[in-house]
């Protein structure tokens, strides 16, 4: 077992906890990311934080698994795919402090721009214009292909694509539980492909997985906090949570 401080180990579980309630309640938030990469070396890191994710990943899909939009799943593989292999080329050659900057100026564009979305959607609502607005065919493959490839870049380098893909769940305005469901689906089959990537990179190691083993009931804890806490949040401040989560998760990339 690596030797770590007392200190180290705390906030090591409560990123883990924060693991499991980001994959039930507040998809997006970054807080793991940044308090993994604080206590271990930055790349073995995201391989630590993808055995949990890939834990908390199960938990998510038995609890929202009927409500997933599979068509905006779907639509999603080609891009995520693009970025995935990128994202794995970009990370056998960058430094972790470009790695960790570049992925930080990334996400802080896609929140304004995702903000000024969801402004531009509430304009239009207030004027009666639904609560959904149809978009023409060209819009929707542009984004959903910008959204796409980013989140398979930034989830491969740094298990960070919650930013990006919770701003495009919003974007297209699904439901919560929707929301839940559909993102549920996709990070458990993301994190399962990463996997190959990541130890093809030399990433795991004893040590971390003996972390990941300590750190494991934490991620129920908080997925099964996450379940109790989703029935008694509203839209709103769901959707505030994931955005300022998501700002946070930014700028400590950005800064780090």
């Amino acid at each position: 077992m690596p030797e770590l401080t007392w200190i180290a180990w705390v906030a090591l579980a409560v990123g883990a906890v924060t693991v499991g309630i980001s994959k039930t309640a507040i998809p997006g938030a970054n807080i793991a990311v940044a308090l993994f990469a604080m206590v271990l070396p930055a790349k073995p890191s995201t391989a630590a934080l993808l055995v949990l994710l890939i834990v908390a990943d199960v938990f998510a899909v038995v609890f929202y698994r009927r409500f997933a939009d599979w068509r905006v799943l779907r639509g999603l593989v080609p891009p995520v795919v693009v970025g995935l292999v990128a994202g794995a080329v970009f990370m056998s050659r960058a430094s972790d402090a470009l790695m960790a900057r570049v992925i930080g100026v990334i996400l802080i564009a896609v929140i304004v721009l995702g903000l000024v979305q969801r402004h531009r959607a509430q304009r239009r609502e207030a004027a009666g214009g639904g609560d959904r607005v149809p978009q023409g065919r060209g819009a929707a493959v542009a984004q959903r292909a910008f959204y796409g490839s980013l989140g398979g870049f930034t989830t491969m380098v740094a298990n960070a694509a919650g930013p990006i893909m919770s701003m495009y769940f919003l974007a297209v305005r699904l439901p919560v539980t929707v929301f839940l469901g559909t993102s549920a689906w996709f990070y458990f089959v993301i994190n399962l492909s990463k996997v190959p990537f990541s130890a093809a990179l030399g990433l795991f190691s004893t040590e971390m997985l003996l972390i990941d083993l300590v750190l494991v009931p934490f991620v129920v804890l908080g997925a099964l906090g996450g379940r109790w806490i989703v029935n008694r949040i509203s839209r709103d401040f769901f959707e505030w949570s994931v955005i300022v989560l998501s700002i946070l998760g930014a700028v400590y990339l950005l800064v780090r």
